[in-house]
């Protein structure tokens, strides 16, 4: 089947149909993107620094709750409380899993991921509110929680301190820690002392605060260098206190009082801290966050943004369904047009206009070459018919004729009136055994049986039938077969294909002729070959040599051809054993038929 013509991609409907797609999905995204970003980023951003800072909070104030509790009984209360007030979900489980506290209801489902870790001992949500630093809560005082009485003593030394930082450096401020310390804040934040107020009395532990730090003494002791901070005046840890005791920092100590020692060390003495305040804070818990119950997390549209988004849909819609019809009746009017064509009857054969090259375009022209075929198919057959007729007719007339005159005893019926009867009946029983195996072979029910055949005997077989007629006619019969070659063929059939192909030779052959048989090996492939000196075909007529009762002679003389079938059973029997024939012809020096036929698989095997 030779393959229709190329379509342009630019003209082939599928290409179109994809644009159109994607033309319509292009739209349709880029219309809810931007309508979906316009009206929903102010209420997320909104939305999404609440609940940051909501969650920065509640982790603030639980982890407040675990620096001032060595353990977490009391805190459901908390919980609840910060659940009412923040409008969240609030669940505290151990490590290991187990539920602490829970703001929702027993059962509830916890959500699938712990939002942040509650360990005062590690993280400090306290100094810089809404961030987690690294590092000890300073809410976390444990043995350094300051008495009421001591409270009292250092919040006088700080006011003292107050009133000389504010001589010097013109304002200040105090600040009372979570230890219970109170310490002074200078002008613009800073705690700096000037050198005229560092009396040292305001930084010196207390009573509490230095029975703590005697407790660091052996954790701390190899921070302090190899002899333990022995030989030197003061406590070993005077110089770290400082950086022990809460409400010591680097800004509010006087000259000379923080260790001038390694981050390793500073390390080291905040290890032996969270030690030491281990007994005194909760056991770290995970934290989850969620929905308050049923509650949506995220926000509503108002009803202008829906009905923005109604809007923006529709209109989508109407584009998308508008473009769409106009695509469709562009393609579905030749679909039509093809559609009234095919539902006309036989006889009129409608050819439709060929108005576009894309798909549609070329099946109007498939379906004009399929109503021309169609048209031609209806000529033979209706050709066929009178054909069939007259071939019938004439035998039968012969016969009536020749036994009418007989019954009326004009002619007697002697032995040369019964031979010409017999032929005129051999040829009328020809003619009919040539219809039925061309009808056999239309329908798919011609029995083959199929057999390794030697080629130089089916070639030989053929030259012993017809060399009487050959040697009558003054005509040379030739083979040439090449030896061991063996065909997969019914033998029957095969005889009446070369019979049919060497008899037409011999008819269009002149005296003194030749007509040669060939038989040769082409690859996997049998090549049989019967050519003749003969008239030969005109070009015009070589197309229709095959068809049925078709004869270069238009006064369908019997002296110049046969019935007209010969050929045409000659293709149908090589095509049904799976072959091919062709016809080579040039006028006035005679014809080549060549078939073509599968080798046996076995080309060893001999017939009997």
């Amino acid at each position: 089947m030779t393959p229709g013509p190329r379509i342009p991609w630019r003209k082939s409907l599928l290409v179109r149909l994809l644009l159109t797609s994607v033309a319509i999905a292009v739209v349709s995204v880029g219309a809810t993107a931007w309508l979906a970003v316009q009206t929903t980023t102010r209420a997320i951003q909104e939305e999404r620094g609440q609940v940051l800072s909501d969650d920065s909070d509640i982790l603030r104030r639980l982890s407040g709750f675990a620096a001032t509790h060595a353990d977490w009984d009391g805190v459901q209360a908390s919980v609840r409380d910060l659940s009412r007030t923040m409008g969240r979900r609030i669940a505290l489980t151990t490590e290991g899993g187990r539920t602490i506290a829970d703001s929702a209801a027993p059962g509830t489902a916890l959500p699938a991921r712990a939002s942040a870790t509650v360990d005062p001992l590690n993280t400090d949500t306290f100094t810089e509110p809404g961030a987690q630093l690294a590092g000890i809560d300073p809410r976390a005082v444990g043995p350094y929680l300051l008495p009421a009485a001591e409270r009292t003593r250092v919040k006088a030394l700080a006011g003292k301190r107050l009133a000389c930082v504010r001589a010097h450096l013109g304002d200040g401020g105090v600040r009372e820690l979570p230890s219970g310390r109170t310490v002074v804040i200078a002008e613009g934040g800073e705690a700096s002392v000037p050198p005229q107020c560092a009396d040292g009395a305001l930084n010196t532990p207390t009573r509490t605060e230095q029975k703590a730090l005697d407790e660091l003494i052996a954790p701390t002791a190899p921070c302090l260098g190899p002899d333990g901070g022995k030989g030197r005046a003061a406590h070993p840890l005077a110089k770290i206190g400082v950086d022990v005791i809460p409400g010591f920092t680097s800004a509010t100590e006087e000259p000379g009082r923080r260790l001038a020692g390694s981050r390793q060390t500073q390390s080291c003495v905040d290890d032996a801290r969270r030690t030491q305040l281990d007994p005194y804070v909760a056991p770290r818990a995970r934290l989850y966050l969620g929905a308050l119950g049923q509650q949506p997390v995220g926000f509503d549209l108002s009803p202008a943004n829906k009905a923005k988004i109604v809007g923006v849909a529709g209109l989508v819609l109407v584009v998308t369904v508008a473009v769409t019809t106009v695509v469709a009746i562009r393609l579905v009017r030749p679909l039509r047009a093809l559609t009234a064509a095919a539902q006309q009857p036989p006889q009129r054969h409608t050819r439709v206009a060929v108005t576009t090259k894309d798909e549609t375009g070329y099946l109007a022209a498939a379906f004009n070459d399929l109503t021309a075929r169609r048209q031609q198919l209806e000529t033979q057959r209706k050709a066929m018919v009178s054909d069939i007729a007259h071939e019938l007719r004439t035998p039968l007339t012969n016969i009536r004729g020749w036994l009418e005159v007989t019954r009326d005893g004009l002619v007697e019926p002697d032995p040369d009136l019964i031979a010409s009867l017999h032929d005129e009946a051999l040829l009328l029983q020809h003619i009919i055994d040539d219809l039925q195996d061309l009808a056999a072979a239309d329908a798919g029910t011609l029995a083959l049986h199929r057999e390794p055949v030697r080629a130089d005997d089916l070639v030989a077989q053929t030259v012993s039938a017809h060399r009487t007629r050959a040697e009558s006619s003054d005509i040379r019969l030739c083979t040439h077969t090449d030896p061991d070659l063996v065909l997969d063929a019914d033998p029957v059939r095969m005889r009446q294909v070369l019979g049919n192909l060497t008899s037409n030779a011999l008819r269009h052959t002149p005296a003194g002729g030749t007509v040669t048989l060939t038989a040769r090996r082409a690859g996997d492939l049998a090549v049989l070959a019967v050519e003749d000196t003969g008239s030969g075909i005109a070009t015009v007529d070589l197309p229709h040599v095959f068809e049925r009762f078709w004869r270069a002679e238009k006064s369908r003389s019997r002296r110049t051809g046969g019935s007209g079938l010969g050929l045409a059973i000659v293709r149908q029997f090589v095509e049904a054993h799976g072959g091919t024939v062709t016809v080579g012809s040039e006028p006035g020096k005679g014809c080549v038929f060549t078939i073509r036929l599968p080798l046996a698989q076995h080309t060893d095997r001999r017939t009997p």
